[in-house]
Order: C-alpha cells, then sequence, then structure tokens
C-alpha cells in the first residue's frame, strides 16, 4: 500500500477543521499531528521510552 504523501495528509486535516478555525488553529492541528506520527515511529523503531518509565519518572500510573 502506497504512502499518503504528507501534502494530501496535511489538506485532509485542514479540511476537518471547522469554516471559522483560524490559520493558528490550523497551524496547532498540523504540529499535533506530526508529534503524534513521530511518536509512533519511534515506538515502531525502539526509541520509544517503555510505560513503565514513564510512570516511574512521573509518579504516575494508568492501570486501573
Amino acid at each position: 500500500m502506497a504512502e499518503v504523501s504528507a501534502k494530501r495528509k496535511a489538506a485532509k486535516a485542514v479540511e476537518t477543521l471547522p469554516d471559522e478555525a483560524t490559520l493558528d488553529d490550523a497551524i496547532e492541528k498540523l504540529i499535533l499531528l506530526r508529534k503524534i506520527e513521530r511518536g509512533l515511529q519511534q515506538r515502531e523503531s525502539g526509541e520509544g521510552i517503555p510505560q513503565k518509565e514513564i510512570e516511574k519518572r512521573f509518579g504516575v500510573s494508568w492501570q486501573k
């Protein structure tokens, strides 16, 4: 399956914004999507930090 180009991803993200959205809103959404993409890439390549380590560093737990 072919990868979607960055231009198409950006256009699709901007199209989902409400009509009254500002340029700042669009930029923030694109930045957020890029950060999510980068995090997923890091996880896939083993660069991420294990959840247990995050919980230890921040003193939180996501388990019920």
